[in-house]
C-alpha cells in the first residue's frame, strides 16, 4: 500500500510543479491538487478519490498497530494507481505541448 500511495503522491507533485506549488505536509499536497486539478475539472474526481483512498491506506498501513488489507481491494487500488498516473501523464504531455506551442508565438 505504501508504494501504490508513493506513486500516486509523487505524480500529484509532478502536477502541482506545472503550477510552481507545493507543500511540506501530505494532506496539503492532496488539497493543493484537488483544488488546482480536481475542482477545475482537469483531473476526474472518481479517479481522484483513489489518492485519497491510497493515503489513507497508507497512513493505515505505516503507522496503525494491525493493519490488513484485502488482495481485491489492493488490486483495485493498484489498478487505480495504474489509471492516475496515466491520467497525469496525459496532462503532463498536455501542459508541456502548450508551453512549446506558448514559447513559438514569443517575440524575438
Amino acid at each position: 500500500m505504501n508504494r501504490v500511495y508513493y506513486a500516486m503522491f509523487y505524480a500529484t507533485l509532478a502536477l502541482l510543479a506545472t503550477r510552481d506549488l507545493n507543500s511540506a505536509k501530505h494532506s496539503g499536497v492532496i488539497s493543493l491538487f484537488h483544488r488546482e486539478f480536481v475542482r477545475t475539472g482537469l483531473f476526474p474526481r472518481e479517479l481522484a478519490k483513489s489518492l485519497n483512498a491510497a493515503f489513507d491506506g497508507r497512513m493505515e498501513g505505516d503507522y496503525g498497530d494491525f493493519a490488513i488489507l484485502a488482495k481485491e481491494e489492493l488490486a483495485r487500488l493498484v489498478a487505480s494507481a495504474g489509471e492516475f498516473i496515466e491520467k497525469t501523464r496525459q496532462i503532463l504531455q498536455s501542459s508541456l505541448h502548450s508551453e512549446a506551442e506558448d514559447s513559438d508565438h514569443l517575440p524575438g
